[in-house]
Order: structure tokens, then sequence, then C-alpha cells
């Protein structure tokens, strides 16, 4: 289909809610969305296509066809888009690269003799599951933990078939198992102990380790000494176990905080696991940075807790999320829990998205290497001055000391890195004085008179111009761009109290603030001092020449000092010249001032020699 076919039929869509696909020439599915109202929102992606992101542009220009599915309810819509999300996997969703889902650990406490095992899924069976858990070997590890701590039966023996059947094993006798084989040992106390197992999968080692407390100092009180060792060690154990926590992902989380971090180029949907206020583990996932976040946020939600089939008691978010409510009706029918999603504004509840956020952001600046950062600051800097990303970007700076040897300097920036092999530097010519903003009308009108020239080495040219200095200064670099017939993007860099550029400056006054954002403020700022920089070099290279050699070195009676005496006074040779004999004398000796004089004002007799 056309363009145009494509908006005329997003035109005759109805006012309902419902779950639009869109798909290529190949007929593969690139995008599905949800709708309140599949008119209004598929018709969005055919009008002014100027106000998209790049990321929504490209997808619209793939889009061959759609289909949209009518649904009875926003709640019908929802439950249809996660369903079509997980299958299609669309290029341009923001997906979960692992969604397959996670092991549990499952414990039957009707059972005679219960045990731990390990499950791919929960099954509605009466039995209690715990996790999901990051992979297999964790899970097995969490298993292995707390049979060693409370030396529960780690072998293939069956109870309670093999009770009293052979001897005990090499657990027994590593001290790993109790030895619940033998006849002797109580059903009761292996109940016991697995009901201890079942309270630290819940996370509560406290209470455990206070039920075998009691029962030392008991056994302790009945001079019951070697059980009283006994139990101190399974203390000790269970302790230690309780520090190191269990690292589980989901059931036994009565709260996750969910935290969202973004670089230039990545960004990162990271969610945080809390039971009892204690962190159990973070799962999180990177991703190029979205059009929108929240909308971000709410899908990779969606998928994360739809594929492990479970969810805490309570959500807290970084900020609101479409159709927050119907999500938590949706896990409720699906995991038989229905968690409430809240975005805190203050107290611990703030504090621990706080935390959510800095985990998110910095695991997207770990996976975000220079270049990226560097691309990732333009991308911002040019939605900030509302331009594309500025690719070459020149900036321009003046030094001079009191007026004299006034230079400039143009240092040129590609990608966001500097490009010495491009950098320029101008000596100011037929400058009376210090005058700045002539200064900078001269060196911009030679540098584009070149351009327009041909010549070589200035060539390109610049995405946009960065002029040191307020709005005059931008206003004399259009000028002399203007007389040139030509235009590209110019603004002034405006300073703080401590020389850093804080805003950027258009002719007409306008404030671009960007030290609110940290990779633009650095990127400007490493453009503004490496333009300074080139300048106030050059500038001491001709000054220090100038020191070392002049036109004075070949008077008589002027030697360094003197030299120097008369440019601190007079700043050029060309003022020299001008003085008066009567002032060279108010500066030097008599017959240092006459020789100065007599040489910038030979007799016809001299001159002829």
């Amino acid at each position: 289909m056309t363009y145009d076919e494509l908006k005329d039929k997003a035109l005759t869509l109805p006012f309902a809610p419902g779950v639009y696909i869109m798909r290529d020439k190949t007929d593969k599915v690139i995008y599905v969305g949800k709708a309140k109202k599949l008119k209004n929102r598929v018709s969005q992606y055919f009008q002014d296509t100027a106000s998209h992101t790049p990321k929504t542009r490209l997808m619209v220009s793939k889009i061959d066809h759609f289909d949209v599915i009518v649904a009875a309810s926003e709640f019908e819509a929802l439950v249809l888009e996660c369903s079509l999300i997980k299958r299609y996997m669309p290029k341009y969703n923001i997906l979960l690269k692992d969604d397959k889902g996670y092991p549990y650990l499952r414990l039957d406490m009707r059972e005679q003799y219960p045990k731990i095992t390990l499950v791919s899924k929960i099954a509605h069976d009466g039995a209690e599951y715990f996790g999901p858990y990051g992979s297999r070997g964790v899970t097995n590890s969490a298993i292995e933990a707390i049979g060693i701590t409370l030396k529960l039966p780690g072998c293939s023996k069956e109870f309670p078939r093999d009770v009293g059947k052979g001897r005990p094993c090499l657990n027994y006798h590593m001290n790993r198992c109790a030895g619940w084989c033998q006849a002797s040992r109580s059903q009761i106390e292996y109940r016991e102990r697995m009901e201890q197992a079942r309270q630290l999968l819940q996370g509560n080692y406290k209470a455990v380790a206070e039920q075998i407390r009691t029962q030392m100092l008991d056994a302790a009180e009945e001079l019951k000494f070697e059980l009283a060792a006994s139990l101190r060690d399974r203390l000790n154990a269970v302790e230690a176990l309780g520090q190191r926590q269990l690292v589980t992902a989901g059931s036994l989380a009565d709260t996750d905080v969910v935290g969202y971090g973004q670089t230039g180029t990545k960004a990162c949907f990271a969610v945080l696991h809390f039971s009892g206020g204690n962190l159990l583990d973070k799962d999180y996932e990177v991703f190029p940075v979205p059009d929108d976040k929240a909308e971000a946020v709410s899908s990779l939600l969606k998928q994360f807790y739809l594929s492990r089939g479970i969810a805490p008691k309570r959500v807290l978010l970084p900020f609101e999320i479409e159709d927050g409510d119907l999500f938590s009706q949706l896990l409720e029918q699906q995991t038989g829990r229905g968690p409430k999603l809240h975005v805190p504004q203050r107290g611990d509840s703030a504090h621990l998205v706080d935390l959510a956020n800095k985990n998110a952001l910095e695991e997207a600046e770990r996976l975000t290497d220079k270049e990226e950062k560097a691309m990732g600051a333009l991308l911002q800097l040019g939605k900030m001055l509302a331009m594309d990303p500025p690719k070459r970007i020149e900036s321009y700076d003046i030094s001079n000391i009191s007026g004299t040897d006034i230079v400039a300097s143009m240092v040129v920036f590609e990608n966001g890195k500097p490009k010495k092999s491009e950098y320029k530097r101008f000596q100011l010519q037929d400058m009376a004085g210090q005058d700045d903003y002539a200064s900078m009308h001269q060196i911009l009108t030679r540098r584009f008179t070149h351009y327009k020239a041909g010549d070589k080495g200035f060539t390109e040219t610049p995405d946009l111009l960065l002029i040191d200095g307020g709005i005059t200064h931008a206003n004399v670099a259009i000028q002399a761009l203007q007389a040139l017939g030509l235009s590209f993007p110019v603004f002034g860099m405006v300073k703080d109290n401590r020389h850093r550029t804080r805003a950027l400056v258009t002719a007409d006054g306008g404030e671009i603030g960007i030290d609110g954002n940290q990779s633009v403020f650095a990127l400007v700022g490493n453009i503004q001092e490496e333009t300074h920089r080139f300048a106030i070099t050059y500038h001491r290279q001709l000054r220090s020449r100038r020191l070392k050699y002049s036109e004075l070195d070949s008077i008589e009676h002027i030697g360094t000092k003197r030299k120097q005496e008369l440019l601190k006074k007079y700043k050029s040779i060309a003022a020299i010249r001008e003085a008066p004999l009567y002032d060279l004398e108010r500066l030097l000796p008599r017959d240092a001032a006459m020789a100065v004089y007599k040489h910038f004002h030979p007799t016809k007799e001299e001159e002829s020699t």
C-alpha cells in the first residue's frame, strides 16, 4: 500500500479499543501496539511525520500494510497485545532478550517426607513454589546450601521406602547429612527440619535462627552438651546463610522496585527484588534509547512478569505508566496475585526507586562505549537546538593581551571528537587595537571566503558554529556569513562564574541551558576549552617570537629590557613609530630615545645610505 492508502485506511478505523499489527512488504510483523481508540492512535503514524522521532520515522517507512483486531475492552486489548508481542517478537517493539522464564523450587509439606525439588514452572497442585531463580545453577546452589545448613538428605534414596535399609552414605560420614535413612531417626524431626527449610526459602532466617538458639539453650540446661554443640553448629550455619541470602527473583519478593536510566545511546530497565527489607537480587535489560521511556518501561514490565508467571505484592515505579491498573488485573488473572503499582514521591520508597534508577544508569553507562557516548551527546545537543545531530562543529575564539598579537583559533570536532588536522589559526590584520567583535567578523569572513573560493583546507561545511561569547558575538558571526551569502546555525557560548559554558545563546537572545544535561555540558565544555587552549597557545608563540626578535633589536642603546619596556607601554611597533621624541624621553634615557626616534624618522641623507 502507498503512504496515502495507509493514511486513508487508518482514518476508516473505529473509535474502539484494540490492537494494530504493522507489517512490511514481506508480510513480516514489525510492530504490535494497543490503542484505546484505534482510529486516533493508528492515524497518528501517517500524519505530520516530521514530529516523529527517527526510530518511528524509520518504522513507518517500512510499513507496507497493517491489520487491526477490535477488542471488547481495553483489558482484552492489553491481553491480546502481550500475546501477539510474545508470538511475533516484532523488530520495532522493545523486547526482553530472554523471556523464557526461570526455574523454581517446589516443596509440598503434605507429603510424608517432603523434599525440595527443582521445576521449570509452577503447577497449581497445592504445593509451594519459590523463585524464580536466575538460572538452574543458582537454583541447585540454593538447594545445596539449605541441605548442608540443615543436614538434609542429598542422595538418591527415597523416603520412607529406604528408611532402615543399608548403611548411611558418604554424606553422613562427611557430616553433610544427619542420616535420615537410619531407622533411629524420627520422621517428626525430619519434618521440623523441612519446616525450617521452608522458612529459609521464605527469607525468615532470623526466625529459624531464634528457634535453633532456643533448642540449643534448652539442651545445654539439660546437660545434653553433644546435642547443644550440634545445634550451635547448625545455628552458625543458618546465620551464615542468612548473611549470604538466597538469590531469588520473584515469589519471595514482597516488593519489586523498577528503575530506569539512560545515556545518550543506551537505556536500562532494572528490577530490584526485596523481601522483608532485604535486597535479594537484581534483573536488568539494556536496550537502545527509546522514543518514549514510559512506554518502554510499560512494555518491558508486562513481558518481565508475564514470562515469569509470578508477581510480588507491590511494584514501585520511577514514573506513571499507561494501563497500570489493567496490567495489575492481568497479572492477578494469570498469576493469582495482582501487585499494587505505585510511584512514590517521598520517604523510604522514593529512596528505593532512586537506588533502582542508579543501578539502571550504571548498567547503561557500563555498556556504553566512548564513541556511543559522544554520538549520544550529539543526539541530545541536536534535540536541544532543534536540529539534526551536528556531525561537524566549528568553534572560534579570540586571544590577545591588552590588544597586542591579536589571534583567533578555529577548532573542529567531528562526531564529537577533535579533528586536529582541520584546526586553523589566524593572525588578525590591520587591527589598530583590541576589538573582539571586529576580530570575529574578520576571521569568519576570511575562513568562509576561502571556502567559497574552494581553497584547500577550507572546503568542508560546518553543521554548527559555536562562538566564544554572547549575543553580540553570535550576531557578528551571522552578519559575516550573510555578507557572503551563507547561512549556518550559529550559537554563542555563555559562561558561568567558573568559566564553563552554562548555556548556548541565539542571535536574538534566546538561551538554551546545557548544564542540566551532563553529556552535552561535557561535550560543549570540552569544545570551549580546546578552542581557548589552541588560541592562547598561538598567541603565546607569537608573543614569545616578537619578544625574542623585533625591529627594535637593530637600534643602538636598546637591549632586551628597554625593548620590553617600549612594547609594554606602546603595545606595537606601529605605535612606537608614531611616538614623539619627548614622549620617548619620558621612558628612556635621552641617547636611547633619540636612537629610537631617528630609527623610525631618518633624515634624507640617512635614507639614501
